[in-house]
């Protein structure tokens, strides 16, 4: 009898176990990933990505992501041009030299 119980009771702890692997797994999304997925989808023209990632976080923590994708990639182009973000930021935009 004891036999059977160790047993029930190891498939109960195996089942908790596979239970508890699947919750990490999957993990929630970060800002900065949402803020990637969104941005790349944008020029892509993907309106079913753009609005996977639009759900993933905050409509604040979004535009924050944004935001800071927009910065750092100010400052990569900048440093690979030999320019200034500021050139680089009113070029990107199409605007005339300041």
């Amino acid at each position: 009898m004891w036999a059977r119980v160790r047993r029930i009771g190891g498939k109960v702890v195996d089942s908790l176990r596979v239970e508890e692997r699947t919750e990490r797994e999957e993990r929630p999304h970060n800002l900065f990933e949402a803020a990637a997925t969104y941005v790349s989808a944008c020029v892509e023209d993907d309106q079913e990505r753009i609005d996977e990632a639009a759900g993933w976080v905050s409509p604040e923590a979004l535009a924050f992501g944004v935001n800071e994708l927009a910065c750092r990639a100010v400052v990569a182009l900048a440093r690979e041009r030999d320019a200034s973000p500021r050139t680089v930021a009113r070029d990107l935009l199409g605007l005339p030299a300041a």
